[in-house]
C-alpha cells in the first residue's frame, strides 16, 4: 500500500488549474541560506524564488529577521507521471530558502548585524552565497567597487573567524574533559586538533580531511565552514557584466571557483524576479529577449539538490503523485520511512520500476505485464527516479 498523507501535515495548496491536479507541498527536506555582502541581490534573488514580497532597499541591512520561503523543486517527471496517473494531487519535493541579513567586514566580531547573522546562519543546512557581477553605479558597493573574488574572501573570512573563536574554546575545555578516557570527548579533541589549525591558516573545516567517524564527530560542533556552500553569480541585463567582459576579475574568480571544486550557478535574480508573474510561453519569449539562457532559478534549486547530495523518489496513484526527498545511498526501509515509521519498522519489500520505464510502459499494469516491476528487500538502495509501493507488516 501507498500512505497518502497519514498523520504528517502539508502546506495548502497555492490553487490549481482547471483539470490540472492540486499541486500541495511537502515538509521542507532542506534549509538553504542565501547570504552574501549588502547590494548583491540576496533580497531580489529570494523573492524571484518564492515570489514572497520581502523588504528590498538600496542600503545595508534591509532584510534585518531573516525571511523564509518554501519553494517547490522542479521536476518533470512528477508532472508526467500525476498526468499518466491522472492523480488528484501533485505534491512536489520542496527546498526552504531562507534571507539572512547581509554581514559587513567584522561581522565575526559583532560589527553590523555580525551576531544575528552568525546565529542565523548555523541553522540552516548549506549557504548559497551570492556574488555580485555585474557593474551598476546607481547601487552602491559597500566596497566602493565590483571584485567578486575579494567579496568572497571578506565572508568566508568572516565565517572562519567566527568558528575559530568557538573551536579554539571547545578545544581548550576538550582538552581538559578528554583526560576522563570518555571516547566521545576524544573524539571530539582528535577532530578539533585537525581542523583549529586549517581554521588558523584561514582555511574553511570542509576543507579538512576527515575518515566517516570524524565527520560524525565533527556535526556535534556545528561549524559553519562545515556547511556546504553553493556560489550564486547575480549578473544583470543591460549593464556590464564580469562574465561576458572575461577580464581579469572573471579569470581570477573562475580561477578560484575550479580550483575550490565549488559549485556555483550563474543567474540574474533581477530578471528572474520580473518574470515571476509571467507565464508558460511567454516566459520563454521574455528570457530570449533578455538574453537570459536558462531558468536560472532551476538551476539554483537544483544546485542545491546536488550540494546536500539529495535524491527523488516517488509514488503515484489516483490519489496523489507525489515526490519525496532522501539522501543518496539511502536503502529502501530508510526512504519508506519519510512516508511512515512503519514503512521502516515493518518492512516487508518494496516494489520498484525506473520512472522513465512506468512512463514508457504508461501504466502500472502494463508494466507488469512487461515485467518491469521489480520485487526489492531491505539491502536496496533507492536510486533518484525511483517509483516505490511500501509493502509492510
Amino acid at each position: 500500500m501507498i500512505v497518502q498523507g497519514g498523520t504528517r501535515k502539508w502546506w495548502p495548496t497555492a490553487g490549481s488549474e482547471d483539470n490540472a491536479p492540486e499541486t500541495r507541498y511537502n515538509p521542507a527536506s532542506m534549509r538553504i541560506g542565501i547570504v552574501g555582502l549588502p547590494n548583491v541581490g540576496k533580497s531580489t534573488l529570494f523573492n524571484a524564488l518564492t515570489q514572497k514580497g520581502v523588504l528590498i532597499a538600496n542600503y545595508p541591512f534591509a532584510t534585518i529577521d531573516p525571511s523564509v520561503g518554501v519553494v517547490a523543486v522542479p521536476d518533470f517527471r512528477l508532472d508526467r507521471l500525476a498526468e499518466m496517473s491522472r492523480s488528484e494531487k501533485k505534491i512536489p519535493a520542496v527546498v526552504e530558502f531562507v534571507d539572512i541579513a547581509g554581514l559587513v567586514k567584522g561581522a565575526s566580531e559583532g560589527e553590523g548585524l555580525g551576531n544575528q547573522f552568525l546565529s542565523h546562519i548555523r541553522e540552516v543546512d548549506a549557504i548559497a552565497e551570492v556574488v555580485r557581477i555585474f557593474e551598476d553605479d546607481d547601487i552602491h558597493h559597500v566596497a566602493g567597487g565590483i571584485d567578486p573574488r575579494y567579496d568572497i574572501e571578506i565572508v568566508d573570512l568572516e565565517l572562519v573567524q567566527a568558528d575559530l573563536q568557538g573551536a579554539e574554546k571547545r578545544l581548550d575545555r576538550l582538552e581538559r574533559d578528554a583526560k576522563s578516557g570518555d571516547k566521545i570527548f576524544i573524539a571530539e579533541r582528535d577532530v578539533l586538533r585537525k581542523i583549529v589549525p586549517a581554521l588558523k591558516a584561514g582555511r574553511a573545516a570542509r576543507t579538512v580531511s576527515l575518515d566517516l567517524e570524524e565527520k560524525e564527530s565533527a556535526k556535534a560542533l556545528h561549524l559553519l565552514t562545515m556547511k556546504p556552500i553553493l556560489y550564486v553569480l547575480n549578473r544583470k541585463s543591460g549593464v556590464v557584466n564580469i562574465d561576458a567582459e572575461g577580464g581579469p576579475r572573471w579569470r581570477e574568480l573562475k580561477d578560484f571557483l575550479d580550483r575550490e571544486g565549488a559549485q556555483y550557478v550563474v543567474v540574474d535574480a533581477g530578471v528572474e524576479n520580473e518574470l515571476g508573474d509571467v507565464h508558460g510561453d511567454e516566459k520563454a519569449d521574455f528570457r530570449r529577449e533578455l538574453g537570459v539562457a536558462t531558468d536560472g532559478l532551476d538551476d539554483l534549486i537544483k544546485a542545491g539538490y546536488k550540494l546536500l547530495d539529495l535524491i527523488s523518489f516517488f509514488t503515484t496513484g489516483e490519489d496523489e503523485s507525489r515526490a519525496w526527498t532522501i539522501r543518496r545511498g539511502s536503502t529502501a526501509p530508510e526512504a519508506g520511512a519519510t512516508i511512515h515509521t512503519d514503512f521502516r519498522d515493518k518492512f516487508i519489500r518494496a516494489e520498484t520500476i525506473r520512472s522513465d520505464k512506468l512512463l514508457e510502459a504508461g501504466s502500472y499494469a502494463a508494466a507488469r505485464e512487461k515485467g518491469w516491476i521489480r520485487s526489492e528487500g531491505k539491502e536496496y538502495v533507492v536510486e533518484d527516479g525511483d517509483v516505490l509501493e511500501f509493502k509492510h507488516g
